[in-house]
Formats: structure tokens, C-alpha cells, sequence
């Protein structure tokens, strides 16, 4: 690699590469990865651009729900004496080794691109599950736990701590 000189690397992930990487966030997915190797002076800047869509549990039923992603990220390897990582951008690579996987890398900018909150649009969770939720929930009223005992039913343990908190 001649001095600023960059390579491209296509890379498409689809369910084998998620069963293969043993992620827990996850489950399958449908994703183009670009890599751009540019050579700097005695590092390797790695440029990323990830976008396609992926599986994952809805936080709310468990039920599974398609996400879209997109993402730009950076990498700067560098060679030393053993493997490190410095920073979330700087990897160093061992000389004698001289190469890095970056599948992992591109596992967890994946996941870095996903919301916080994981949910499926209201009436899309999975009914079973939503109405048990129901069932073992209060609902909040200002700030205050006011239940409304026609329709929600309180599980006596809860009861007996709220009373607790009262005192």
C-alpha cells in the first residue's frame, strides 16, 4: 500500500454471520458493510458505513421486531508489541500477527446504531404478552401510583411494600 493509498472491503452480513458472531443483541439481520483501509504514516485509518436492518427482542413483549440501521464509525490500528485496545477508536494489533478481524467491530457498531429503548410501535407487541403486562401492571397518574381497583388488579406483595413506604 503505497503512502494515503486506500482499499475498499464490501462486506454483507445476513443470519450466518450474526449465528457465527454469538452476539446476545442481535438475532439476524440484513447488512451492508463498506470498510475504507487507508494508510497514515504508521497507522491504519479504518472507516466504516453500515446500513441495512436487523432483528431484535421488542424490550417490552420479547417478541421479535426488524430494526433499521445505519452508521458511520471510525478505527485506527496501529502495530505494537501485543493486542490492545486504547480507546474505543484505537485498536493495537501485535506486529507478529500484523492483521485484525474486524467482524466483531462491525457486530458491535450494529448494535451502537440501535435505539436505547426497543419497542414496537403501539398495537404491533405480541397480544399475549401485552395483556399479561396489563395485568401485572399499575398504571401512573402524576407522578403518583394511583391504581384504579375496578380495572387494575395489585399483587398484595406490592401492597404491603407501598404501605411500608407510607409509614
Amino acid at each position: 500500500m503505497s503512502p494515503a493509498s486506500t482499499l475498499q472491503f464490501d462486506y454483507e452480513l445476513d443470519n450466518i454471520f450474526f449465528d457465527l458472531v454469538e452476539g446476545t443483541e442481535v438475532k439476524q439481520g440484513k447488512v451492508s458493510v463498506t470498510v475504507q483501509v487507508t494508510k497514515i504514516s504508521s497507522a491504519y485509518e479504518l472507516h466504516f458505513h453500515t446500513e441495512g436492518a436487523v432483528t431484535v427482542e421488542c424490550d417490552r413483549c420479547l417478541g421479535d421486531m426488524e430494526i433499521p440501521v445505519e452508521a458511520d464509525n471510525k478505527l485506527v490500528v496501529t502495530l505494537g508489541e501485543t493486542y490492545s485496545e486504547t480507546s474505543d477508536e484505537h485498536v493495537t494489533v501485535s506486529e507478529e500477527e500484523g492483521m485484525i478481524n474486524v467482524a466483531w467491530f462491525m457486530y458491535e457498531f450494529i448494535v451502537l446504531a440501535l435505539p436505547l429503548k426497543r419497542v414496537h410501535p403501539a398495537g404491533e407487541c405480541d397480544e399475549k404478552m401485552a395483556s399479561k403486562l396489563r395485568e401485572y401492571s399499575v398504571e401512573q397518574a402524576d407522578g403518583d401510583a394511583a391504581a384504579d381497583s375496578e380495572n387494575v388488579r395489585i399483587d398484595a406483595r406490592w401492597e404491603a411494600l407501598r404501605k411500608l413506604t407510607e409509614d
